[in-house]
C-alpha cells in the first residue's frame, strides 16, 4: 500500500483550515445604498462581470484546440488555473495595488484595501476620482478581477506545451502583482501617472493585451524557436471544434469586456 507523503496532504489540509476559518467570519448586513447607486448600472455591471468570466474557459477550449493532442489537458488548465490564483492575490493584496491609494502614481498602497478591507462597504468613490461610481465598490472589484484573471492567460498560446506547469503557475504569480497591477494602476487609476497624462485605456488594450502580449514575447524569446518548426514536422490541430467553440465564447464574451468597461448602463 502506497503511503500518503505530507506534500499530498497539504493543499487539503490548508483548504480545510480556510474552510473551519470561514465559519467564524460575521456576515454583513445588506447595506443601505441610500439613493447613490444605480439599479439598472449594477445589473448590467454583474452580467458584464459574468460575460468576462465566460473568456477564460473560451480561451481554454481556443488554445486547446490547437495544441497536439497529448497537451490539450495541460494546456486548458493553464488558461483555467489562472481563476483561482489570481482570485486569491487580487482579494489579498492585488486590488489594493491597483486602486488603494496612490503612490506617487506608480503604485497603490496595499494596505488600503489589503484582504478587501473596506471594499465590500458600499463605498463607491476611489480616492482622486472626480465623482463617485454608481456601482458599489465590491462590483467594480470583481468586475476589474475578471481582467486580471484572463491576461496571464493570454500568454498560454505563446509557450503552450513548453513550459511546466508548477513554472506557469509562479509565473501567475510574479505577473499579476509585478507586471498588470502597476500597469492598472498607471492607467486606471484616477492618480495614476499615465491617467493624469491623458491616457485613455477604456477596455485593456494597455493593461491586458499589450502587458499579455509581451510576456508572449519574452517567453517565445527565451523559449527559442520549437523544434517541430525546425525539423519541419507537421503537427496538426487536436481539435478544431474547440477552437471555433473557444472562438463563439470569446466572441460573446468580449461584449461584456467592453461595453462593461462604461461601467454602467448608459450611453457610452
Amino acid at each position: 500500500m502506497k503511503s500518503i507523503t505530507l506534500k499530498q496532504v497539504t493543499p487539503f489540509m490548508v483548504l480545510a483550515l480556510v474552510a473551519i476559518a470561514a465559519i467564524f467570519v460575521p456576515s454583513l448586513p445588506n447595506f443601505d445604498d441610500g439613493g447613490k447607486y444605480n439599479t439598472a448600472d449594477i445589473a448590467w455591471l454583474i452580467v458584464a462581470t459574468a460575460l468576462v468570466f465566460l473568456m477564460t474557459p473560451g480561451l481554454a477550449f481556443f488554445y486547446g484546440g490547437m495544441v497536439h493532442r497529448k497537451n490539450v489537458i495541460s494546456t486548458m488548465i493553464k488558461s483555467v488555473v489562472a481563476a483561482g490564483v489570481v482570485s486569491i492575490l487580487w482579494v489579498t493584496v492585488g486590488f489594493s495595488l491597483s486602486f488603494g491609494d496612490s503612490i506617487g502614481g506608480f503604485i497603490g498602497n496595499p494596505m488600503t484595501f489589503l484582504f478587501f478591507k473596506g471594499v465590500s462597504s458600499g463605498a463607491p468613490l476611489l480616492h482622486g476620482a472626480s465623482a463617485p461610481m454608481t456601482i458599489p465598490l465590491l462590483l467594480f472589484a470583481l468586475f476589474q478581477l475578471m481582467f486580471a484573471i484572463i491576461t496571464p492567460g493570454l500568454v498560454v498560446g505563446a509557450v503552450a506545451e513548453r513550459i511546466r506547469f508548477t513554472s506557469y503557475i509562479l509565473f501567475i504569480a510574479l505577473f499579476s502583482l509585478l507586471v498588470y497591477a502597476p500597469l492598472a494602476h498607471w492607467t486606471w487609476h484616477p492618480e495614476g501617472f499615465l491617467f493624469k497624462m491623458g491616457v485613455l485605456d477604456f477596455a485593456g488594450g494597455t493593461v491586458v493585451h499589450i502587458s499579455a502580449g509581451c510576456a508572449a514575447l519574452a517567453g517565445a524569446l527565451v523559449l527559442k524557436r520549437r523544434k517541430v518548426h525546425m525539423e519541419r514536422t507537421e503537427i496538426p490541430p487536436a481539435n478544431i471544434p474547440y477552437v471555433l467553440i473557444g472562438t463563439g465564447l470569446l466572441w460573446f464574451g468580449w461584449f461584456g469586456f467592453n461595453a462593461g468597461s462604461a461601467l454602467g448602463a448608459n450611453a457610452l
